[in-house]
């Protein structure tokens, strides 16, 4: 059984790639370019009793539902699940102190395959 993994992001650059490596590492990836969408994609999941195993949200979605609102909104029904935040700065406070914003780990871009799949299994194991 592949762990499903929900990736939020508003650059098509990185949900392309981020989608590839994610299904060469053996993940199934659903896409989201907002949050909104994000949110609408975790409810049918979660609905339809295959809800995702691991959730990575962008930061910063310019005007729009970024990572902060996203896992706020996904923390008052689902305590469990696993929120990764995705980001290329480093010194944000949902960076620096990710669990006091919900989040179960930080996944710093860029990225590459390794830190990809090394990130999502360490927040699986926990």
């Amino acid at each position: 059984m592949a762990y499903r993994v929900l990736l939020m992001d508003d650059e098509p650059a990185i949900c392309e790639i981020s989608g590839i490596l994610l299904k060469k590492l053996g993940y199934e990836p659903v896409i989201a370019v907002s949050g909104e969408e994000a949110l609408t994609q975790y409810k049918n999941a979660r609905d339809s009793g295959k809800p995702f195993d691991v959730i990575i949200l962008d930061l910063t979605i310019p005007g729009g539902m970024g990572g902060r609102e996203v896992v706020s909104a996904i923390r008052e029904s689902d305590s469990e699940v696993k929120i990764l935040v995705s980001s290329g700065d480093l010194s944000d406070p949902a960076i620096t102190s990710f669990a006091d914003f919900g989040f179960s780990g930080v996944l710093a871009k860029p990225y590459n395959k390794n830190i990809l799949d090394k990130t999502i299994k360490s927040v699986l194991q926990e």
